[in-house]
């Protein structure tokens, strides 16, 4: 079972820079895609980023795609979202997950993180 663990969350003000990590751990299984998602409150959880295993790959959503930026480092087993020019609309849980190739789909998603706070203040 993999066990996936976001951090990095936090209170910033609109304008301001946040990275967002996701460690996996436990059993891993080669060549899978990871993603990260966001649920504002009172909305659906929302595709943000994806990236292919290899990293070769990216999609983004349309809202973020100028302004974040998703990485990863199979070494260490980390996802990361670098997250620049942050606005309000941007808070959210935001969430990992991995999936066995790219997709903006949540459901070929399994497993998921618990999840990590940002807010952005205006």
């Amino acid at each position: 079972q993999v066990r996936l663990v976001e951090s990095g969350g936090g209170l910033v003000q609109a304008g301001d820079s946040l990275r967002l990590s996701c460690a996996a751990s436990g059993r891993t299984f080669p060549s899978y895609a990871m993603g990260w998602f966001r649920q504002a409150p009172g909305k659906e959880r929302e595709f943000v980023a994806t990236i292919s295993w290899s990293g070769g790959s990216t999609l983004y959503e349309d809202s973020v795609k100028d302004r974040f930026t998703i990485s990863r480092n199979n070494d260490k087993n980390t996802l990361y979202l670098q997250m620049n020019s942050l606005k309000p609309e941007d808070t959210a849980v935001y969430y990992c997950a991995v999936a066995s190739s790219i997709s903006r789909d949540q459901a070929k998603y399994n497993p998921w993180g618990q999840g990590t706070q940002v807010t952005v203040s205006s």
